[in-house]
């Protein structure tokens, strides 16, 4: 039980740390990169295939964030 807890815990601190040091640009693509594969992930998994909706919707998430920054 602590396990479960724990990891994503541990997972939230070491993205914090390696975002502590970013530019704008550098957060926003990794924000929308890490959003845009839970929701990939979410929408694959009802075709049994959350590996692949993770993968394409941690890159549209990335471009995404890169052109937010930008406008």
């Amino acid at each position: 039980m602590k396990k479960k807890i724990l990891r994503p815990a541990l997972a939230a601190g070491v993205l914090a740390l390696a975002v502590s040091g970013c530019t704008t640009t550098q957060r926003n693509v990794a924000t929308g990169a890490g959003v845009g594969a839970l929701a990939g992930a979410a929408i694959g998994s009802f075709s049994a295939n959350a590996g692949w909706g993770a993968l394409a919707g941690a890159g549209v998430g990335a471009v995404g964030g890169y052109i937010y920054s930008h406008r």
